[in-house]
């Protein structure tokens, strides 16, 4: 082939030339694509999974849990997609139970002697709830009561519902005392209590009753859910035993560890969701 022929058939070449490359480069990067703006969130819109945890009825991803379980409806309609978000006045509801937005708050504290377990007391004595005013902003009540000389767990809470399940005999709640009496406890009254006694206002049944194991026999352990009035200092002195010392050691499961007479403390999320469990 001569070199003419060649020179004819040869193919251009693809490179770019440095000055060729300087003005592509002098052009800068291309323009990036435009974004549409974020839409600004509504105050006054909330994600369900929050809205269920803030009611303190579970953590938001077991929230998830349930809303993809169908537990959960919105005004009257079954919502199950993640993600939805409801109106803080919203008919918002969990397995038919109506929620409510309010932070519910539990408080557990050691009670110490010489408190009434009252809002307020005519006669100016100490009140439960001087030992709690700093727990909360919101305004939490004892859940049931204890006597102004009786020690151990009292909770605190505003959450109506929990207060209702928790005072209820027919939820047979927990509770333990240890009972520390004048004398011994024989074996044949201890029998009576086991087997139930008859008070002036009615029969009364325990759960269990023992002697500590370790102690003296004037120390006895109680477990009752009456929530009837002196119940267990009631009790003994049917039999004419006089209770020098009672303390409250477990309430609906909650007990006293790490938490120092006079003391309170928040519940666990675990803590309250196994309250909420009680049927």
């Amino acid at each position: 082939m001569a070199k003419s022929d060649y020179s004819r058939e040869r193919k251009p070449s693809n490179r770019t030339s440095g000055s060729d490359k300087k003005k592509q480069f002098s052009k800068g990067r291309p323009p990036r694509k435009k974004t549409a703006p974020k839409k600004p969130s509504n105050p006054d819109e909330i994600r369900l999974n929050r809205y269920i945890a803030n009611a303190g009825i579970c953590s938001r991803r077991e929230a998830d849990t349930y809303i993809a379980a169908g537990s959960v409806s919105v005004n009257g309609k079954v919502i199950s997609e993640m993600g939805y978000k409801v109106k803080r006045t919203d008919d918002v509801r969990f397995d038919g139970r109506k929620l409510s937005l309010e932070k519910k708050e539990y408080i557990l504290l050691n009670k110490p002697k010489n408190f009434i377990t009252t809002t307020n007391d005519e006669k100016g004595r100490r009140t439960v709830m001087e030992l709690v005013s700093s727990a909360s902003k919101s305004r939490l009540l004892p859940v049931g009561r204890l006597d102004r000389n009786t020690t151990g767990l009292l909770l605190f809470t505003n959450d109506g519902d929990m207060t209702k399940k928790l005072t209820h005999p027919t939820y047979g709640v927990r509770k333990i005392y240890h009972v520390h009496l004048d004398k011994s406890l024989t074996l044949s009254d201890l029998r009576k209590i086991e087997a139930g006694l008859e008070l002036e206002d009615g029969m009364v049944q325990v759960d269990d009753v023992s002697y500590i194991q370790g102690s003296p026999k004037r120390e006895v352990g109680i477990e009752i859910h009456s929530g009837r009035n002196r119940i267990v200092r009631r009790i003994f002195e049917h039999l004419g035993y006089t209770v020098t010392k009672l303390d409250r050691v477990i309430f609906a499961g909650l007990t006293k560890k790490d938490l120092p007479r006079g003391h309170w403390r928040p519940l666990t999320e675990q803590e309250i969701i196994n309250l909420g469990m009680i049927k």
